[in-house]
């Protein structure tokens, strides 16, 4: 067996004030035809080409002291002339994307993904990886820590120095979190945990330390222990407002608002906390579905282009739809927090005219161009696979519950996807679910006929049955018109039937009401109002979202508004004549009026 010398990464924190880390890639054995190098375009669990070479500020090659000429053969590669021996690469990379996906510095941390920082040796990623991490040497920096799910090869934990990888691609799928931050541990399943905090907070390590648990416990136990890392890290940056998050196999990157922790001596559990833990909860069980249950064109990622693939509804749409049920089975929420998610989600899906136009496979499939560039057309255009395939994950489970007496669930199609295809993915050769082959494995785990579901549920824009379905699992199902512009769905005890709309989604700007989208045939479209108008007056009225509520409420169908907005710096006077507003908001409650239906709710959600 062929040994080959590990390439050599260093990568210091040469200057947080001018955002900028400085990198070395050395290889002992560079192509005697010169070697080449290439920085992905796009990070995996983000489905967009992002270009991050664009942040290389400054690129040389040398050997043996002396420089080497590069040559940069496209807008991602560069390619070093021949040389006699070693070779390294030596760039500065400008970071200052305070997001999950890329890579920030600044004197208070620092942040990066692989992608983002280390070239690829091209011909050679399938070797391994060292990296040394280097501080910065200010005495300020003293205090700065390393958080990472890369194994140590010297580095003492937490400590900077140097770390291994088994090759490219387990050096890019796990990023690196630097500085003072808050450091907590728990086990689950007997495997260490660490939540890693950075950024301003005061929040109750302990409480999330035991609410954590309980995510990860139950999710490891859904697939079978034991868990497929030997170490994970949750690593969080705090801001006055945020929200994101992107998995990796053995950690993940998160943001979330300062408010959404909780505070020590609170016991509740708040809105923006349930959110925050609904993130947690989701970015985890990508651990297994698709970090290592994944589609086949994933298996291995070509990161210099587009993947394409029409299952991001079953990674990305399943994935949200355990999120949240992982909260309710595990206690963390009760059964009408978690009913009243689901309506949310619900809500939101019937509230987008596009998912009329676009099915599922093709939401998945144009994600490359639609969902992460999404304008102010996208509602009317296409459907999230976030959302609706999580509507479609509580149908199939329902499905499958119904149709088997509850002798199977969706739980045993995740399983045996687990068996099969991801248990031993990265050490059995790696082998991706094809693009039918998920339908099948369902139908498998199942014993049953699925393809009318599957052909109803990915392959059309009809809506799905999930009033029935619900009703069969102990849920009563409530469609109602929306009873303002902050309603997101949810039971109501008595509603108010019918209402107006104007046919458009509002936002704000610096505290004045915005068009962010105007829905087809619509009263706005057919004022002349167009997405980013601000209206400035509503009948003679300033402007506000409580004003405009105030005028819906009293309105009926055919009274007319007189409208003043600006569109770019231009004002613009228009009459609006108010339509019936469509009922498409859901309220979910618990139907209790038999054993049975209550039976079968807790068979489905745990409680």
């Amino acid at each position: 067996m062929t040994t080959h010398t590990p390439i050599r990464y260093r990568i210091a924190v040469t200057s947080p004030e001018a955002h900028q880390f400085e990198i070395h890639c050395h290889v002992a054995d560079p192509d005697a035809a010169g070697q080449c190098f290439t920085l992905p375009v796009w990070i995996p669990g983000s489905y967009l080409v992002r270009e991050f070479a664009r942040n290389i500020v400054s690129i040389r090659a040398e050997s043996a002291g002396q420089v080497v000429a590069l040559t940069k053969l496209d807008k991602q590669r560069w390619q070093a002339a021949p040389v006699k021996g070693e070779l390294t690469l030596i760039y500065t990379v400008y970071a200052f994307d305070l997001s999950v996906r890329s890579a920030y510095l600044d004197s208070q941390r620092g942040f990066f993904n692989g992608t983002s920082v280390f070239l690829a040796v091209e011909g050679k990623t399938d070797r391994p990886c060292e990296v040394e991490m280097v501080g910065p040497s200010a005495a300020r920096y003293a205090n700065w820590k390393v958080a990472t799910s890369l194994p140590e090869a010297g580095a003492a934990r937490y400590g900077f120095g140097t770390y291994r990888a088994k090759d490219y691609d387990d050096l890019t799928d796990h990023p690196v979190e630097l500085g003072d931050f808050t450091l907590a541990t728990f086990e689950a399943c007997g495997v260490p945990h660490d939540i890693v905090f950075a950024g301003r907070h005061n929040a109750d390590m302990d409480r999330l330390c035991t609410d954590f648990k309980k995510i990860c416990e139950y999710q490891i136990r859904l697939f079978g222990e034991p868990a497929p890392f030997d170490r994970y890290v949750f690593m969080t940056v705090v801001l006055g407002d945020g929200y994101g998050g992107l998995e990796h196999r053995a950690s993940t990157a998160l943001v979330c608002s300062r408010d959404s922790l909780p505070a020590a001596g609170e016991t509740d559990i708040k809105t923006n906390y349930r959110q925050f833990l609904g993130l947690v909860s989701h970015e985890y069980f990508h651990s297994w579905n698709v970090k290592r249950i994944k589609p086949a064109s994933y298996a291995p990622y070509n990161l210099s282009q587009e993947n394409y693939t029409r299952l991001l509804w079953a990674f990305e749409g399943l994935t949200s739809y355990y999120d949240d049920l992982t909260l309710v089975r595990t206690g963390l929420i009760d059964a009408a927090s978690y009913l009243e998610l689901l309506s949310q989600t619900i809500t939101g899906v019937l509230r987008t005219p596009g998912r009329l136009v676009q099915n599922l496979e093709d939401s998945s499939f144009d994600t490359w161009i639609k969902y992460y560039r999404q304008d102010e057309n996208s509602p009317n255009s296409g459907v999230s696979y976030y959302t609706k395939g999580a509507m479609v994950g509580l149908a199939l489970d329902l499905t499958i519950r119904q149709k088997t007496q509850g002798a199977k669930s969706l739980d045993d199609v995740m399983q045996l996807l687990w068996q099969r295809y991801g248990r031993d993915f990265y050490e059995g050769g790696g082998k991706g679910v094809g693009e039918t082959e998920w339908e099948t494995v369902a139908e498998e785990a199942t014993g049953l006929d699925l393809k009318g579901f599957f052909n109803h549920a990915l392959r059309s824009t009809e809506d799905l049955p999930l009033p029935e379905l619900l009703a069969s699992a102990g849920v009563k199902w409530q469609l109602r018109a929306p009873q303002s512009g902050t309603d997101r769905g949810g039971w109501l005890d008595k509603p108010k039937a019918g209402g107006v709309t104007i046919g458009a989604k509002l936002g704000s700007d610096s505290g004045l009401v915005k068009l962010t989208h105007i829905f087809n045939g619509g009263p706005a479209e057919e004022a002349g109002l167009a997405a980013n108008d601000v209206l400035v007056a509503i009948d003679g009225l300033k402007a506000s979202q409580a004003n405009l509520d105030a005028a819906l409420a009293k309105a009926k169908v055919g009274d007319k508004l007189d409208i003043l907005a600006f569109r770019r710096d231009e004002l613009i006077a228009t009459r609006l004549t108010l339509q019936v507003s469509t009922d498409n908001t859901v309220g979910l409650a618990c139907d209790d009026s038999d054993a049975d239906k209550i039976a079968r709710r807790r068979a489905w959600i745990g409680v």
